[in-house]
């Protein structure tokens, strides 16, 4: 299966923060026959593949399989459901959004208050998840039959390639580092390499505390989809990344302040492997390294992102250029980290 095939499988699969069951399977699918794997009782999944030697250091790939989504909080009289975001979901882009309720798959539709009712100054306002509500099309009394509260929310978002080279789909972040880790352990490595696919990074960088104190890598990379801003309305350092201008090397975020002889050696990676590189303009977001980076006496971490384009909504966009450019050098960067 080649990368992007492999990427649009794993968008497909639903796994919000704290229920990533089904996208867990499919990643042990993915790694039988091919390396040593074990789930911890989060569910972190730890992979060890034997390279060609060991450097004496051990460095953890890491991506984590969650995604954003939603939570059933109440089943309303009218039938409709109210819900609670898991991870950071902007209420601005769930209006009129299909979802897919509990493991079953209900199908439903994101509704509120239709236009001709909403006053003016309610026009003038963002919708809060609070006047949103879920509409299965059901009754209160066949909705109890189906729903629980507690219940995962996933977005139906379809992939698709479109454009000049641009993919679209949900769960990109962090499906996208997932295919590469994936596709990186299909080759036969140089050195002895951790591959750590982590859990609840959407609701704290909570899987990877636990997944890098059991390993204590001297070494961490975390491959991540990070926010490109790239539109008309952003000028300067606000558009943070771009998209089509290759993998993210990310010099501080508000979680890190990166290892600096990893930074500089991923851009050398870069250069001599000519391949397309940008950092971040501004300093923003966070991933599995703000936890990975300070856990037991420390890790020294490095992170390589993809640039994507309206991150945690059902419409993530990607550039298939990046998706293989990014693969490309997180493939050399970590041999060269081994010889450090």
């Amino acid at each position: 299966m080649e990368l992007t095939q492999l990427l649009e499988r794993l968008c497909a699969l639903d796994g919000i923060s704290g229920d990533e069951t089904v996208a867990a399977e499919f990643i042990c699918s993915q790694l039988d026959g091919k390396c040593e794997y074990s789930a911890d009782a989060l569910g972190n999944i730890i992979a060890f593949k034997k390279g060609e030697k060991s450097s004496g250091k051990k460095l953890m790939l890491c991506a984590h399989m969650d995604e954003v989504g939603l939570i059933v909080t109440n089943i309303n009289k009218d039938g409709t459901l109210s819900f609670g975001t898991v991870g950071g979901v902007d209420s601005n882009v769930l209006f009129g959004k299909r979802v897919y309720v509990s493991k079953e798959r209900h199908l439903g539709v994101i509704a509120s208050k239709t236009v001709h009712n909403l006053s003016k100054d309610e026009k003038k306002k963002a919708l809060s998840t609070d006047e949103l509500v879920i509409d299965l099309g059901m009754s209160e009394e066949q909705a109890k039959k189906c729903v629980n509260l507690g219940d995962s929310v996933v977005f139906d978002s379809q992939f698709l390639r479109f454009g000049n080279g641009m993919l679209k789909g949900k769960a990109i972040d962090d499906r996208a580092g997932c295919a590469i880790l994936l596709m990186l352990l299909e080759n036969e490595l140089k050195y002895d390499t951790y591959f750590v696919f982590t859990v609840q990074e959407e609701v704290g960088l909570r899987g990877a505390s636990a997944a890098t104190f059991a390993i204590k890598p001297d070494f961490a990379v975390v491959i991540e989809a990070t926010t490109a801003a790239d539109i008309p309305s952003s000028n300067g350092a606000k558009r943070v990344c771009e998209v089509g201008k290759g993998a993210v090397v990310s010099y501080m975020d508000r979680r890190t302040i990166y290892d600096k002889e990893l930074y500089s050696l991923a851009w050398e990676t870069a250069e001599e492997c000519n391949l397309p590189c940008q950092t971040k303009t501004m300093v923003a977001g966070g991933n599995d390294a703000g936890t990975i980076s300070v856990t037991a006496s420390g890790v020294r971490t490095a992170a390589i992102s993809l640039p994507c384009r309206y991150l945690h909504t059902p419409s993530s966009v990607i550039s298939e250029s990046d998706l293989i450019s990014t693969y490309e050098l997180v493939k050399h960067f970590a041999e060269r980290i081994h010889l450090l």
